[in-house]
């Protein structure tokens, strides 16, 4: 050992070993230490500490976590390779150590480190390759937060810069991993540890307040553990009793995102009573509501409907002495292992309902991660994808047959549709939540029933529904949809929406040089065809902007630059004064057109908000109509009409003003009864929505169609406006514009 609390030998990891019960190959694991000593000797850390210390200190945390000797010995060479490829490789470490040790080295190894602030595809890659390394073997990633938690306890020796980088990738990237493993106290750790570089002034203000808040509470904590052990031993009830103070980094973010003050932290203490059965849990949390006076929408079970990330317990907040509130938790003891270990606690409890079944089953939302970034290239929404769904507090609700789906917060009812498979999103028509019609952006709280109503004459999913949903699963499931059922309309939104981006080059290009263009682009981004890259920009796996600098590189390099006009005077150029941009009623800009005359098309009736096209007609100035209208998809197949296409956007002010009114076409689906043409129409009278025009046609016996046309601000505006029909009871579902 050199200084305090670095260790360059393995004494103090051998004891961790052999005080834990476990069978290791402790020959094996000594073995493993010499090779990565010898490999690292001279090497030093930026604190000045051998480097050896490093994998020595990860290993012991390893231990900790009661992994195998596979998993220590990986720990302790997860650097050779990386650091020391001039001496060993692989197939070395394969031929000293074996098979499954070389696997976790190589998938320690590809994990690079990653920067968070960097959302190119650098960042994208990275952490598919963790995923990846994570759905081969899950130890990769346990051994990986341990080396993370390690390196955050020496942070302190990096520059400054360093710091904040390292700090912002361990709480955006790896917390929230170990948050999803069920790994609770190493994810506390890291949260509390990145904090401290973060944000150190408000780390030290909670801290602070946090030790005197204890220093005053001092008798009350140790009087109710001591009321709790009596009671619970008068009770013959075998137990184990804990006590702790939230985590530093909870207070802060309950203080910070959710406006709370200190005091209106109700479960800053906490008891935690470990129990032998599932029966004594409930016992014991009838025996401390009968000790103290529980507080109404404060419990929760846990072992009933466990968290995705397998955590299981019963919470429950009460009021102690002097008014003060704690919070009761109550848990086997196999379920306090998982709590604070996770999945990686499988090591500790080989039974055969550990099996590598399970295990695989448990893992399953990697695979899905994995599968979602395959239908987009676009980094920023993967990452975004990858918090929502591993990070993301979970809402619990209930199907028609009692069955549990846990939804991340904000889920609405079509996530949750897609959550059950994806033919049930696919052919959603409606919802409704505790027997009642809803939305279909109606968000689903704990404990209500859902059931979506279905319908084999359902188009399929709409456009729309990529905007409202918030599960990346069902953003994929939606895209999938439109990838295989909507190809060759993709290819013409597609083909529109990059001719779009290539007139804004200023530079007149032929059709064979655009579609060299797109081609060469294509093939840069790893598109086998031109055609492939439409289609994933139509049905929205990637956007536009994503690869504009690409595009216009390959523009530079096919069209030359138009000649520079002379020079009128000395050093000055003559300016052209045909504007750039000129508004034009309506509050539609239309690129490079002077005076123009612009109508909205009545196959689509654009409003603000909506992506917008415009069509030269003859006589009659500019149609203005939306990107995915079918009319436009229909005319971009026809050649002698690309040529008449213009840009076109909404004047950001009239956008957001909403001072114009314009005219949305509303298709309302409902069964036929007496009221429900009453219903509507009262809605939009509530609303003070203008009615413009109203016809009625059968559908079926006990169904009609309700087709409106009604004045509307936005698309905002009519999102409301069909939120609040929806919620009419007889009303199946709304689409806009008639069919």
């Amino acid at each position: 050992m050199t200084a305090e609390g670095v260790h360059t030998d393995i004494s103090r990891l051998l004891e961790i070993l052999s005080g834990s019960g476990n069978n290791y190959n402790v020959d094996k694991i000594k073995d493993a230490y010499a090779y990565a000593a010898e490999l690292h000797a001279g090497q030093f850390r930026q604190s000045g500490e051998p480097y050896i210390s490093h994998p020595i200190a990860v290993a012991e945390i390893v231990a900790g976590l009661g992994l195998d000797s596979d998993s220590i010995c990986a720990a302790l060479l997860h650097d050779t390779v990386e650091d020391c490829k001039d001496k060993t490789n692989l197939k070395d470490i394969e031929k000293r150590f074996g098979h499954d040790v070389a696997v976790l080295v190589d998938g320690l190894t590809k994990i690079v480190f990653l920067q968070v602030e960097n959302k190119e595809e650098a960042h994208i890659e990275t952490l598919r390759k963790m995923l990846l390394a994570m759905s081969k073997d899950v130890r990769v990633i346990f051994i990986k937060l341990c080396d993370r938690l390690h390196n955050m306890r020496t942070l302190s020796a990096k520059p400054v810069d360093k710091q904040r980088i390292t700090a912002l990738e361990t709480m955006h990237v790896y917390a929230p991993l170990a948050h999803r493993l069920g790994m609770q106290r190493i994810k506390q750790e890291l949260e509390n540890l990145s904090l401290q570089y973060l944000d150190p002034y408000g780390y030290a203000e909670v801290k602070n307040d946090v030790e005197q808040r204890y220093g005053r509470h001092t008798d009350f904590v140790e009087q109710t553990r001591s009321e709790v052990d009596k009671k619970l031993r008068e009770n013959n009830i075998p137990f184990t009793l804990e006590g702790r103070i939230k985590s530093v980094y909870s207070i802060y973010k309950k203080m910070y995102t959710q406006h709370k003050s200190f005091d209106e932290i109700y479960d800053f203490y906490a008891l935690r009573v470990i129990v032998e059965t599932e029966l004594e849990c409930y016992t014991v949390l009838g025996i401390i509501h009968e000790m103290y006076k529980s507080i109404p929408g404060r419990f929760k079970d846990y072992i009933s409907t466990p968290k995705p990330n397998l955590y299981r317990s019963l919470h429950t907040t009460v009021i102690g002495r002097y008014g003060i509130p704690f919070e009761v938790q109550i848990r086997t003891r196999e379920m306090h292992e998982i709590a604070e270990y996770g999945i990686a606690a499988h090591w500790k409890y080989k039974s055969g309902a550990q099996s590598k079944e399970d295990m695989d089953k448990k893992l399953e939302w990697v695979s899905r991660l994995l599968e979602n970034e395959n239908e987009t290239r676009d980094p920023d929404e993967f990452i975004s994808t990858f918090k929502t769904d591993i990070f993301q507090d979970e809402t619990f609700v209930f199907t028609p047959k009692g069955d549990v789906i846990s939804l991340p917060q904000g889920a609405t009812v079509i996530d949750f549709a897609y959550a059950i498979h994806s033919a049930v999103g696919n052919k959603m028509v409606g919802a409704k939540i505790n027997g009642s019609i809803v939305s279909i952006d109606r968000v689903p709280q704990n404990g209500e029933i859902v059931e979506i109503i279905t319908s084999n004459a359902s188009k399929g999913p709409s456009r729309d529904w990529l905007n409202i949903v918030k599960t990346g699963e069902a953003r994929s499931k939606i895209r999938q949809w439109f990838k295989k059922e909507k190809r060759p309309d993709n290819i013409l939104v597609g083909r529109a929406a990059l001719e779009l981006e290539m007139k804004k080059f200023g530079r007149t290009s032929t059709e064979a040089q655009r579609q060299e263009i797109v081609a060469a682009t294509a093939a840069r981004i790893g598109y086998a065809s031109a055609d492939d890259l439409y289609n994933t920009i139509g049905y929205g796996g990637i956007s536009v902007s994503k690869i504009a600098a690409r595009l216009r590189e390959e523009f530079d390099k096919v069209v030359r630059p138009e000649p520079t006009p002379p020079p009128t005077e000395a050093g000055q150029i003559k300016i052209s004064d045909k504007p750039k941009h000129l508004r034009s009623n309506g509050g539609i800009v239309v690129d490079g057109e002077r005076g123009c005359q612009v109508k909205f098309a009545k196959c689509c009736n654009p409003l603000p908000g909506d992506g917008v096209i415009g069509f030269i007609t003859k006589g009659f100035g500019i149609s203005i109509h939306k990107v995915d209208c079918p009319n436009v998809t229909a005319a971009m197949q026809r050649p002698e009409y690309v040529a008449r296409w213009v840009e076109a956007h909404w004047e950001k002010d009239d956008r957001e003003s909403g001072s114009d009114v314009y005219e949305a076409l509303v298709q309302v689906h409902a069964y036929a009864t007496l009221t429900v043409l009453a219903d509507v129409t009262t809605a939009l009278a509530d609303m003070k929505v203008l009615l413009l025009q109203v016809n009625t046609q059968k559908k079926s016996d006990d169904q009609l169609i309700i087709n409106l046309k009604i004045s509307c601000k936005n698309v905002e505006h009519y999102h409301s406006i069909v939120s609040r029909l929806k919620a009419l009871k007889d009303v199946i579902d709304i689409t806009r514009g008639y069919s």
